[in-house]
């Protein structure tokens, strides 16, 4: 076969491959194949990584299916400070719920776990990072009073990078008492709450609620802390252990209970909701 002949055949079969269907993790930097990373619920099976996912991914995986029925909608955060940084916080709110079709970087509502009902919740990595705002900090609280007063378990998944937003000033800072008050008296009230933490779960947030659980667990090399490593190890001017604030880390220092992959968390909960009941009051 000529040389132009192959070379034509070559370019033509490389135009008609379908894109798309390989990505790179940015973990172990392997090329995956998409299938295969779906199939595992957006894990890469090479190294484990989770990628982040959609509230709407979140609830799919974890929830049965259909069973999910949001509650407390149709808050809305205001600009108390009317702050500007690189760009004025309306605006960035406005661009957020353009671009991920929610009201603001959190969803509850009731649900049933392997059979179980729950009053579920997860905040959106993808809005604002998941930092915890007025909106944030007053819906969490409205779902654990009503898990409490149902008697109810409360399962609540953090995607919180953000920490608290700073752009509402005292207003964010405050939902942080407001969010762990609320855990207090549910646990008063003989309440369960089963805390996941994703990657990054880091701030305000993982200094108040994220960290509350009765049973807390977290994914596999999730983030999670209140300042990131570099600005401690700016501040400390000294070297971090490996794998400083990853879940590995804090599982082997007892601040996890376990670390669970994503595939197994629907599974891992319906048990811990089978042994861990709510009696109902007398």
């Amino acid at each position: 076969m000529a040389w132009d002949s192959f070379k034509r055949i070559r370019f033509r079969k490389k135009k008609e491959m379908p894109g798309g269907l390989w990505l790179r993790c940015p973990d172990c930097t392997a090329m995956v194949y998409r299938d295969a990373v779906t199939e595992l619920l957006q894990v890469c099976p090479e190294c484990n990584y989770h990628f982040e996912i959609s509230l709407d991914e979140r609830i799919a995986c974890l929830l049965d299916e259909e069973s999910f029925e949001e509650i407390e909608t149709g808050l809305s955060s205001a600009d108390p400070l009317e702050f500007v940084a690189v760009k004025r916080y309306a605006d960035r709110l406005v661009r957020a719920r353009e671009v991920t079709g929610l009201e603001d970087a959190i969803r509850i509502g009731y649900g049933t776990i392997e059979g179980h009902k729950v009053v579920f919740g997860a905040t959106a990595s993808n809005f604002l990072r998941g930092s915890m705002g007025s909106v944030v900090g007053e819906t969490f609280a409205r779902a654990v009073e009503l898990a409490t007063r149902e008697r109810l378990p409360f399962v609540f998944v953090s995607g919180s990078g953000g920490g608290a937003r700073m752009d509402e000033g005292v207003l964010s800072l405050m939902q942080m008492a407001k969010t762990s008050a609320a855990l207090a008296r549910m646990d008063d009230a003989g309440g369960l709450f089963i805390s996941i933490l994703t990657n990054p779960t880091m701030g305000g947030c993982m200094a108040s609620f994220a960290a509350l659980g009765d049973v807390t667990l977290a994914e596999p090399k999730a983030l999670l802390g209140f300042a990131g490593p570099t600005v401690i190890k700016n501040t400390i001017r000294a070297d971090l252990p490996e794998g400083f604030q990853r879940s590995e880390f804090l599982l082997a220092r007892g601040f996890l209970d376990m670390i669970v992959s994503r595939i197994e968390q629907k599974s891992t909960v319906g048990q811990l909701l089978d042994h861990c009941r709510i009696q109902a009051p007398a």
